[in-house]
Formats: C-alpha cells, structure tokens, sequence
C-alpha cells in the first residue's frame, strides 16, 4: 500500500468561494477540512465539518455569501477557533478532479490542510500505479507539488510522513544511539555506523530529516 503526500494549488477562476476569500484577505489563519460525505443526486450535496481559526465575523459573513451552501452550523471553542459543520453543492470544478479519487480506488487520509493561499494538502493512499495515474489525470490547470511518496504507515503521521524512508530511518538510528539526549550521548558517528553509510551522509540525513520534520510539525500544528 502506498501513499502520496501532495499539495494543490488551484487558478482563481476554479477556486470555491470560501478558498478565495482566503487567498484574498487575511481573516483565515488556519483551516482543516476533518471529514466529510458526499450524497448522490440533484443536486449532489456533501457534508463537512472544518476546523478553523479566523476571525468570526467576518468569515461568517463571507459563508452567508455563498450560493452553494444549504446551512451551516458554527461551534465556537475558543477566542480564536471554531469548527464549521456545513452542507453544500458539489461543484462541477471539484468533480471534475475528484472523480480520479473514487474511480482509481483511492482514499483520502484527513485532515486536508489550507495555506494562506488557499492550497490544500492532503494525503492519499492506493496502490502505485494508481496514484501515478491520478497525478497524470488531473486537470492542467492545477499545479502540483508532490511532498512525499512511499509505503504509508500511519503510525508516523501525519509529521513524519513529510520524511523519506531513508530519512525516517537516520532519526530512529539518531534516537537509539542517544543523538537527542541531553547532554548528547551519541553521535554522527554512531548513527553512520548503524545505518552504514558514511558520517557525512548520515549527518545529512539527520539534518534534513530534522528540518522537514520541523516545517510540517509546526505548519500542522501551529495555530
């Protein structure tokens, strides 16, 4: 089983109204689609249910805008947070790159996670050749940046899934020979030997290791 950590970024005109309001104004500063359910029918409806730190009023005045939304449901929880239960029309931009996702038999891991530019990252799991296909089959229009590919376990995301195997594998070693101990109990050296390669390799893989994950801990995270 594999899987494929990838970000989207979509042109303006594609963009639901709610990502453009995002990409257009600093109100949003955070979003996570958490879960979700599409229906079948005329029109065909989803359910989601969004976390969302943003400033209330405004952004509940920019959901009262759009067409597309049948009700909603607002939850406050704290100062600056709140999750969003809404129900909506499926848009026919959004069908025409889900489609990939059901028809090649593929899953979509929560969270889906939006930037300040209304792009969204989001995790999938198939089989290989079915996530090359859906990478090959989606619309021009839509720029993709691939973060992270391999063999999908869950138990390391969603923050280490921003790692390569070979990287994954240089932190472990970096932990058992006591690398993060303070004061250090192990060293460069130590990993290398462990993983065999040489001390420059390792202390490279460890470094970037540290940093990627560090950059999609604190993006996940981070509110």
């Amino acid at each position: 089983m594999k899987y494929c950590s990838l970000e989207l970024s979509q042109p303006d005109w594609m963009l639901h109204p709610m990502q453009r309001f995002i990409r257009e104004t600093d109100v949003v500063r955070y979003e996570e689609l958490q879960a979700w359910n599409v229906e079948t029918g005329a029109p065909q409806l989803e359910y989601e249910l969004f976390y969302v730190e943003a400033d209330r009023e405004p952004y509940e005045r920019a959901l009262e805008r759009v067409d597309l939304i049948q009700w909603y449901d607002l939850t406050q929880i704290d100062e600056g947070g709140f999750y969003l239960y809404v129900c909506q029309e499926t848009r026919e931009e959004d069908l025409e790159w889900r489609d990939g996702l059901s028809t090649l038999d593929l899953v979509v891991v929560p969270p889906i996670v939006y930037n300040e530019h209304a792009n969204f990252s989001m995790t999938v799991v198939g089989t290989g050749e079915n996530l090359r296909t859906l990478l090959e089959g989606l619309p021009e229009a839509i720029d993709v940046s691939v973060d992270a590919i391999g063999e999908y376990d869950r138990r390391y995301a969603p923050i280490a899934d921003a790692l390569t195997n070979r990287q994954f594998e240089a932190l472990e070693a970096a932990l058992e020979v006591g690398y993060f101990e303070v004061p250090r109990e192990g060293g460069v050296t130590d990993v290398a030997t462990e993983l065999g390669c040489a001390s420059s390799t390792a202390a490279l893989l460890v470094q970037k290791g540290q940093a990627r994950m560090v950059k999609r801990l604190i993006g996940h995270y981070h509110r």
